[in-house]
């Protein structure tokens, strides 16, 4: 059995306890170990993408207890792209955190940032509904260290607005497994989608209740309209690097909508028809055009990003409630792209905070900008990557969306909303960058007074040890290497689109042929199974037996 599966789960956990208990007073031995583990990580989640990129899937058993009495882990395409996605983004935050200082202005960064890696990739890699819940409160709970760090009145209401509501989403997905336990007996999802299936519709209300409270806590995680409350003041007050870590955490509400409604619930299942193009292709759609108005009325810099997300989401998910291999496809695209654009505005909007004086986030006219060619620059690309403007890999996710969403019945509203969602975005990115950098140069510092009852709260930052506010101190390069390295993601996502969306595509075809991936985890001794499309089911019968005479070889 292959035990780099298990790694990108166990390595953050042994780290996370090693800076805890023996070097938590030693900020540079701490910066060292936790960039070299997530280094490592980022080596190991490419060798696993590299090996699932054929269509190989992986099974990890835990104990080498077979499922569904064991816990397993599954590597497959979905689940070693998202792996890959998070460990490409971690090391740029981590740099960033650790060139801007934001890891010393708290306690216990790196250990909170470790585990909250643990939580991330094990949601990604496990094949089990509960341990899924595991590993979604592992994530939660450092998330909630991390939003409070650094400490400060307006972060610490954001915070508590954020754990509120991810306790309403753990209770509801509590709720919601013990529903499906109770219908099927069983929380594994290979086995759950043999389970379902058999299920007769006339006596299934309890599995559909259960597929709609899922569905309502993938929801809350992906900040679905109208439970999207607790991202713009959680991601807006975040540490900057918190919110740009984020970024890839209402992701996990969307990988969860993916992975649990093409294997358990799939779209041609009876008892749960009409759930995604009756309710949650216009919840998509109000996300996106709420997430869009409230970039276009946001006063701070901090929360037109944070909207902006929204906005962003709702777009992904539009993608996906299509629920076509096309939709899945481009759904994925999107949110690689989104990812990296927004971690880039985070991280940008703190070093504008940063150099702007008293004025901090609040759109107002202010001094000029400390660096602003530079960082005009960057806020130019990072703005036109998110609003969707060519060339970059925005425009091209905006139109596979369009194109994919020609099976929808829906789609001309979908066309409408996407469309004008792109041009308020637009007008609202014009305007922030203008204020903060262009009229500002324009008009200089003599201008009319900043409002003190709607000015930022800065000394909530700039109390902090290694704080470098001021004109007069050093700015350090580190951050805007790392800021740098987002935007070479996004260029690079643009220049390769075409073999990342053929890799895509290949990845929504295994997702809505789930055969060999049941077929591994319930019938199949060895730890390993190569997917085929096209193969029909003796194919895959042949190939489970090959894979089981190859574990036991092993």
């Amino acid at each position: 059995m292959s035990h780099w599966i298990i790694t990108p789960i166990v390595l953050p956990a042994l780290l996370a306890a090693i800076l805890v208990l023996m070097v938590r007073e030693h900020l540079v031995v701490q910066r060292a170990l936790s960039m070299a583990g997530t280094l490592a990580i980022t080596a190991i989640a490419i060798g696993l993408f590299w090996q699932a990129s054929d269509g190989t899937i992986t099974l990890y058993q835990l104990g080498n207890w077979p499922a569904p009495f064991g816990i397993v882990l599954v590597a497959d395409r979905l689940s070693t792209l998202m792996v890959l996605l998070t460990s490409l983004l971690a090391p740029l935050v981590l740099l960033y955190a650790m060139g801007s200082g934001w890891d010393g202005r708290g306690r216990h960064f790196h250990p909170l940032f470790q585990f909250q890696l643990m939580g991330i990739l094990g949601a990604f890699l496990t094949g089990d509904a509960f341990n899924l819940f595991v590993f979604f409160e592992v994530l939660l709970i450092a998330s909630y260290g991390l939003m409070i760090h650094a400490g400060g009145r307006d972060r610490l209401r954001a915070g508590t607005q954020y754990v509120l509501y991810n306790l309403l989403g753990s209770t509801l997905f509590l709720f919601a497994l013990g529903t499906i336990y109770a219908q099927t007996g069983t929380l594994n999802m290979a086995d759950l989608a043999g389970r379902v299936a058999e299920l007769d519709p006339g006596a299934s209300a309890g599995i559909r209740v259960a597929a709609v409270l899922l569905l309502m806590v993938f929801a809350i995680k992906a900040a679905v309209l109208p439970l999207h409350f607790w991202l713009p003041d959680s991601y807006a007050y975040a540490p900057a690097p918190v919110a740009a870590l984020f970024a890839i955490m209402t992701k996990v509400g969307a990988y969860g909508i993916i992975r649990v409604y093409t294997l358990v619930f799939p779209p041609d299942l009876e008892i749960t028809q009409g759930l995604f193009d009756v309710w949650l292709l216009p919840a998509a759609l109000l996300t996106l055009a709420l997430g869009m108005i409230g970039v276009l009325g946001a006063r701070r810099i901090d929360r037109l990003v944070a909207f902006s997300v929204i906005g962003s989401m709702g777009l992904l998910l539009s993608a996906v409630s299509v629920f076509t291999p096309d939709g899945i496809a481009a759904a994925l695209y999107y949110a690689i792209h989104s990812t990296f654009a927004t971690a880039a505005l985070f991280l940008l909007v703190d070093q504008i905070r940063d150099r702007r004086g008293a004025a901090g986030p609040m759109l107002v006219h202010a001094q000029p900008v400390e660096g602003g060619a530079l960082l005009a620059g960057m806020f130019f690309v990072a703005a036109i990557a998110m609003t969707g403007l060519p060339p970059l890999s925005g425009f091209l996710g905006k139109l596979l969306i369009l194109d994919a969403a020609g099976s929808s019945p829906l789609v001309w509203w979908v066309w409408a909303v996407v469309l004008t969602g792109s041009l308020v975005a637009v007008v609202g990115f014009s305007r922030a960058g203008s204020l903060v950098f262009w009229k500002a140069h324009q008009e200089g510092p003599d201008i009319e007074p900043i409002d003190c009852e709607t000015a930022p709260e800065v000394e909530d930052d700039t109390a902090q040890p290694g704080s470098t506010r001021g004109p007069l101190v050093p700015r350090p390069v580190l951050p805007m290497i790392a800021i740098g390295g987002l935007i070479a993601m996004l260029v690079a996502l643009t220049v390769f689109a075409g073999p990342v969306n053929r890799a895509l595509s290949a990845t929504a075809a295994q997702l809505f042929s789930p055969e060999p991936y049941i077929e591994l985890v319930l019938t199949t001794p060895g730890k390993q199974i190569k997917d085929d499309p096209h193969a029909g089911e003796d194919d895959h019968a042949d190939g489970a037996e090959a894979a089981a005479d190859a574990g036991e070889d092993h």
